[in-house]
């Protein structure tokens, strides 16, 4: 029981990052079905960085805090950049959001494994694969006395600091978005941007802002995923579903980050828990992954019946503002 949740909550963290970061771009009004890309591209991005820091100093001679820095600044930079791309279109251009979005997708997949070839190449391994064990292992690195604590230290101490960091990026995110005037703000955008505009707030500025906060988060989740699940190891495709499970999570977690906690460690659990169910065929194994989306869809639809107001979505979600239609 110990090693499931230890591994519900590793799967998890990667969908949180992502869910989180959507979470405070669809609050401006903005729906960036670029995510799946952006979190790629954030993997790639602190590949590389890890990648040349590695082999140019030698895995004996790393400095522990340039292992970690250096591919965290990489994956934030290329997630920014990833966002700043969304923003210049949908808010600059006005361009169709979803269009975009897909676009991006289908182009941060294409520069991830581009870039990933490249290094595969690069490496000469025998396997298409790339092997970062020693930066891992830096990310990896967990409490020293948590061993010492039983099951409680295992199950709640013994994760890295990229797992504790998405979960306080979380609650910071749900407390800004529900107690500040910065989130009110966001959130007026994202619910009446005219009205907002009559305001004197800067619409243009907060969708900037929060697109571009929520692309560099979204990136640190495929960062954590390749350092710390995948335990420093690239391939080309990889990645698979996760970044549209975080979508799914932003719609189970009624646009909430701190329900998106959560709903991240159950979709955690659900990924994983055929693993532990013996004798299970191979048919019964592809319906538990449907789960989440399953469970995203029963949501959905109670959501919708109920008709909550703090459970719908941002009024203005999708749709372009036009400053001159006021």
């Amino acid at each position: 029981m110990i090693m499931f949740i230890q591994r519900m909550v590793i799967q998890g963290i990667p969908l949180l990052y992502g869910s989180t970061g959507e979470i405070i771009t669809e609050k401006s009004g903005h729906l960036n079905l670029g995510i799946p890309g952006i979190m790629y591209v954030g993997a790639i991005g602190g590949v590389i960085g890890a990648f040349l820091y590695e082999n140019g100093a030698g895995a004996a001679n790393m400095v522990p805090a340039l292992a970690i820095l250096i591919p965290l600044l990489c994956s934030m930079v290329c997630s920014l950049l990833m966002g700043l791309i969304y923003c210049f279109l949908t808010v600059s251009l006005r361009a169709n959001q979803n269009v975009t979005g897909l676009a991006l997708t289908t182009f941060g997949v294409g520069i991830g494994n581009f870039f990933g070839g490249s290094l595969i190449k690069l490496s000469a391994a025998d396997v298409p694969s790339i092997n970062l064990t020693a930066t891992s292992n830096f990310f990896k690195t967990k409490l020293p006395f948590a061993k010492n604590l039983g099951a409680f230290g295992e199950i709640f101490l013994s994760y890295s600091f990229l797992a504790y960091l998405g979960i306080i990026i979380a609650l910071v995110a749900a407390y800004v978005l529900r107690k500040t005037r910065t989130g009110l703000h966001l959130r007026s955008v994202g619910e009446n941007p005219a009205t907002a505009d009559a305001a004197g707030i800067n619409v243009t500025k907060y969708k900037y802002l929060s697109t571009c906060i929520g692309s560099v988060i979204a990136g640190l989740g495929g960062l954590y995923y390749i350092m710390d699940y995948a335990y420093g190891v690239w391939s080309n495709n990889g990645f698979g579903d996760r970044g549209w499970l975080s979508v799914a999570l932003v719609i189970f977690s009624t646009w909430k980050p701190d329900i998106a906690i959560l709903g991240s460690m159950l979709f955690g659990a659900l990924l994983i828990v055929q693993n532990y169910i013996p004798n299970l065929s191979m048919s019964a194994q592809e319906l538990i992954k449907m789960t989440p989306y399953l469970a995203t869809i029963i949501v959905l639809v109670i959501v919708s019946a109920k008709n909550r107001k703090e459970n719908q979505p941002p009024m203005a979600l999708g749709l372009s503002y036009f400053r001159e239609e006021r």
